[in-house]
């Protein structure tokens, strides 16, 4: 007299998924960290601020969408502007750097550009429209 055992099917217990799923979302969501871009640290003067400036206290820095610099009108390499801008601010300590760039100027030349400018101890920087 041998007893047949029958096998249910087994099941996996779904009672409980929506509690499990909604756990491992707010896990991750607190233990995510999002990295927040920095961008360019520039002080910018308050608004109405205006001042009459010396030409000969200005130099234009134009970029063009290639890449190119040209520096008080001359072509000039992007890796050179540093030494130039150190050699013209030893000339005259209050000059002012206008930097124009062409709107379809890739980020990475300007922000290329305004690191060689800081590497120079450029501290007078003036941001032109692209008009």
């Amino acid at each position: 007299m041998s007893k047949k055992r029958r096998f249910k099917g087994g099941e996996i217990p779904t009672s409980s998924m929506a509690d499990i799923a909604f756990l491992l979302l707010i896990f991750f969501l607190v233990t995510t960290t999002i990295d927040i871009d920095k961008g360019l640290g520039i002080i910018l003067p308050a608004e109405g601020e205006e001042l009459e400036i010396k030409k000969t206290n200005i130099l234009n820095c134009l970029i063009n969408s290639q890449g190119n610099v040209l520096l008080g009108g001359d072509p000039i390499a992007l890796k050179d502007v540093n030494k130039e801008i150190r050699r013209r601010l030893a000339e005259n300590n209050k000059l002012i750097i206008s930097v124009k760039a062409h709107e379809k100027t890739k980020y990475g030349d300007y922000v290329s550009l305004i690191d060689q400018l800081k590497r120079a101890n450029a501290t007078r920087i003036s941001i032109a429209d692209a008009e």
